[in-house]
Formats: structure tokens, C-alpha cells, sequence
């Protein structure tokens, strides 16, 4: 078994821009390309920031209201500066949070969900820009067709993993969900079987109806 990679999912062609790239021509790049953020590329092609859409909105929220209706926001130093910025290197966001293209789907969305980000620049090891990935491409997983899903884990899991006879667990998958059912020789190996196909990508949930020989765990009594 094998998870997809950033690799397989990113886009190459990516909408970057300059440290001096001026606030107005980010915001229209933004605009054109129906995008959230770019990153920005030194003259070697490394990536040294992202600027978002969030870093720009500090621009309008430092705005003060001409009728005073509005209290100016309390923003610390470093959002000030950012506010006060001009160019992308005084916008972005920096160190600018990157995937690498051999890392998998799961190890992706996690660093999207823990950074909160919608987008990831992917770079080789020398920090060069090499593509970006986005929620959607990580997302994509989940329209494996049904018949891949289940031939993954019978051959790959079942079979060539666990070692089961091509009869003792059988798989159904209807849009992702998995249905598991069947005999083992082991109550313990239940749940392995049911942790290992929920890795599989674009598996959305696993349901179980497996049979066990023996009872292995601790105070289990064998079945008859």
C-alpha cells in the first residue's frame, strides 16, 4: 500500500510573485487567478514567503473610518509593519510553511489543519519552488473509483500484508465506504485489519462484521 504523493497531486504551473512585487499587483494577481495567496521567490526560485489574502486584509483594517464609526484596531507591532507594508516582502508571511513533493496525502492535510492554510508550496531540498498543493488537490483522493479502493485491499492489504486467504475477509465499497466481512483465526488481528483500510486513500469509512477464531486479548476466552 502506498499513499499518493504531493507529487502526483500538485500543480506546477504556479502564480508566484517577486520580493518587490508592489501591494496593488499581488491583490490583481490574486483577482485574475482566483487564488488565496502566492509565494514569494527570490532570483533563484526559492521560496522566502507567502503572501495571503489575510496578510493583505491588514491593509483595510488599518484603515481609520472617516466618520469615526469604526475603532482603529489594536494591532501589535509586527501587524502594523505588515499593515504599513508596501511591497511582498514586507506582506508576507515568512518562514513561508512548505510541502515536499515525496511526502503523502495524510502528512499534507495534517500540516494544512495544524498551520491553517489552504495552500502549500512544494519545494525540492535547496527551498526551489517546485509546485503548489492545495486542499482540493489533497481532496482529490477521495474520488478513487470504488473498484481501485477494493482491489488496493485485497491484493496490497489482506493478501500481501496480512497474509489472509483471498476467501477469509472480503471488501465491499460503495462511494468510499467500506464494509468488512468475514473470518479471522485472531480477535486481535480485527482491528489491524480495520486500522490498515482506513489508510487506504480515498476510504471514507470502514465498517466491520468480522468473525474471530480465538479470543487473544487480555481475558479472552477462545470461541467456539
Amino acid at each position: 500500500m502506498q499513499h499518493r504523493t504531493v507529487d502526483e497531486l500538485m500543480t506546477r504551473t504556479v502564480i508566484k510573485v517577486r520580493p518587490d512585487t508592489p501591494f496593488k499587483e499581488i491583490v490583481r494577481e490574486l483577482a485574475e487567478n482566483d487564488v488565496t495567496a502566492v509565494p514569494v521567490v527570490d532570483g533563484d526560485g526559492r521560496v522566502i514567503g507567502v503572501v495571503s489574502e489575510a496578510d493583505l486584509m491588514r491593509k483595510s483594517a488599518d484603515q481609520p473610518d472617516p466618520f469615526g464609526r469604526v475603532p482603529v484596531p489594536n494591532l501589535e507591532e509586527w501587524e502594523r509593519a505588515k499593515a504599513e507594508g508596501a511591497r511582498a516582502e514586507e506582506l508576507m508571511s515568512a518562514p513561508a510553511v512548505c510541502a515536499r513533493p515525496e511526502w503523502n496525502v495524510v502528512e499534507t492535510a495534517r500540516l494544512m489543519t495544524v498551520q491553517g492554510v489552504k495552500r502549500l508550496p512544494v519545494v525540492d531540498e535547496t527551498d526551489k519552488l517546485l509546485g503548489i498543493v492545495s486542499r482540493a488537490d489533497v481532496l482529490r483522493v477521495f474520488l478513487r473509483d470504488d473498484a481501485a479502493i477494493r482491489a488496493e485491499i485485497h491484493h496490497d492489504l489482506l493478501e500481501r500484508t496480512l497474509g489472509l486467504a483471498p476467501s477469509a475477509v472480503t471488501a465491499e465499497v460503495s462511494e468510499g465506504q467500506v464494509t468488512l466481512t468475514g473470518r479471522v483465526e485472531a480477535r486481535s488481528l480485527i482491528p489491524v485489519v480495520e486500522r490498515l483500510c482506513r489508510s487506504v486513500d480515498g476510504v471514507v469509512s470502514v465498517h466491520q462484521r468480522i468473525t474471530y477464531g480465538g479470543d487473544d486479548t487480555d481475558g479472552g476466552f477462545p470461541t467456539q
